[in-house]
């Protein structure tokens, strides 16, 4: 318990009555020993009618889970012997986003405040418990209960994106009758259908043997190859788990895997996922169907955020050791210069003799706006030339993995994901597979 700013107030008013006696007035002496024990009253009564700990009950509510990057709410539902306003502080975990205070009443039937849960990180998060703040009828004593919670909530990868493909996909497919698989027809080596010849085709594409049985000339219908294999390999080491547009890079980059294996699951082809540090550990083998979109949204919630060093050359030579037929191998990291990238870009290479193989990078939009400043004061220009040179230290390595047959991706994480579909399909129309 504690005295309120009312009765710091109300105890501040009784100073005029005790300077009385020394100004002179010797009999009004009696005011203030009467003003203090009416205060003295009224705190302890105030005191009295207030509710006890045990007359304040706490009940939380929580989502079932929470995507990285996304707004859940948490319920709290607060129970008091009378309606009573309260302020209420909620500890949370580290890795969600502090909240401010919660305004609000408790009552008999449960007053009910929501508080905001924005996570930070994946991994298991809680609310652990409650700070509520009330006052007494009269406002002059205010008790602070604390309130053992303990719940838990999952944070899991942002699907939001993976949703929006699959309904952008239907739709398409109900609207469009098969446009997705348009795009491939006319390209590659799998037969589709026969159609007739008209003229401008290629004559290379006419079947002789139908065209002699239909008794016209009948061209053959390709298509791009299906049920190749998709490695999604996610770095989780010490760079990945920075931030970046308040999102660590190692949830972005889980979240364009998702996406991506969604879109290859959807076009017939098999997907695994594999999350390596300093060696490999994740791996889920290629499985085809979309049930196995199930098992790569269970793997990409169990990696975890590591603080060792990446160890290119361990976790890409086991990684192709158990790829026993060709692959596109999709390789989500960060770079820092070209000193540090040169372990990687030797491994990378050594995987693309056998593999087809995306390097995928995401741009810190902050970097290239200290590049972009104009220098107001010595500082400032310091930070645009170091900027500037790290931008160029990526270009040369996004250079020097196109010149060894890689296909380099550098984007934002709001563009990374696009750049990443369509170089996807274009792989699979040139058939690189």
């Amino acid at each position: 318990m504690r005295p309120t700013a009312r009765a710091i107030a109300l105890a501040a008013l009784g100073l005029p009555p005790a300077l009385l006696p020394a100004l002179g007035a010797v009999r009004l002496w009696i005011v203030w020993p009467v003003f203090l024990g009416l205060l003295t009253l009224a705190l302890a009564a105030d005191a009295r009618l207030s509710p006890r700990r045990g007359q304040l009950a706490a009940t939380v509510e929580l989502p079932g889970a929470i995507a990285i990057g996304e707004r859940g709410l948490a319920r709290l539902t607060l129970r008091a012997p009378w309606r009573l306003p309260v302020i209420v502080a909620v500890d949370l975990s580290d890795r969600l986003v502090a909240q401010p205070r919660l305004h609000g009443e408790a009552s008999l039937e449960g007053g009910v405040l929501t508080c905001p849960l924005l996570a930070k990180r994946r991994g298991r998060v809680a609310v652990e418990r409650l700070w509520v703040r009330y006052t007494g009828p009269l406002g002059l004593i205010a008790r602070v209960v604390v309130i053992e919670v303990g719940r838990e909530v999952l944070v899991v990868p942002d699907t939001r994106p993976v949703r929006a493909a699959a309904l952008r996909f239907e739709a398409e497919r109900n609207a469009g009758a098969g446009q997705k698989i348009e795009r491939y027809t006319g390209d590659g080596s799998e037969f589709d259908s026969l159609r007739e010849h008209v003229h401008g085709d290629d004559s290379r594409a006419i079947d002789w043997k139908a065209s002699a049985h239909h008794k016209r000339l009948v061209a053959r219908q390709n298509r791009a190859e299906r049920n190749h294999q998709v490695v999604l390999a996610v770095d989780t080491g010490r760079l990945m788990a920075e931030p970046l547009a308040g999102v660590p890079r190692l949830d972005h980059a889980a979240t364009a895997a998702l996406l991506l294996g969604y879109v290859s699951l959807r076009t017939g082809d098999r997907a695994g996922l594999a999350g390596f540090d300093s060696r490999l550990g994740l791996w889920l083998a290629p499985r085809s169907g979309l049930g196995a979109f199930q098992a790569l949204q269970r793997g990409a919630g169990r990696l975890e955020y590591s603080s060792v060093e990446t160890n290119f050359t361990l976790a890409l030579t086991t990684l192709g050791a158990r790829l026993t037929r060709r692959s596109l191998v999709v390789v989500l990291t960060e770079l820092v210069d070209t000193v540090t990238a040169e372990l990687m870009v030797e491994n990378l290479s050594r995987l693309a003799r056998r593999h087809a193989v995306i390097f995928v990078a995401m741009q810190d939009p902050g970097l290239a706006a200290l590049a972009a400043a104009a220098p107001r004061d010595l500082r400032a220009m310091n930070r645009a030339v170091v900027a500037a040179g790290l931008l160029r230290d990526r270009e040369v390595v996004l250079r020097e993995l196109a010149q060894r047959g890689i296909h380099a991706l550098d984007a934002s994480p709001q563009r990374v994901q696009a750049r990443l579909i369509n170089t996807y399909l274009e792989i699979k129309r040139r058939e690189l597979i």
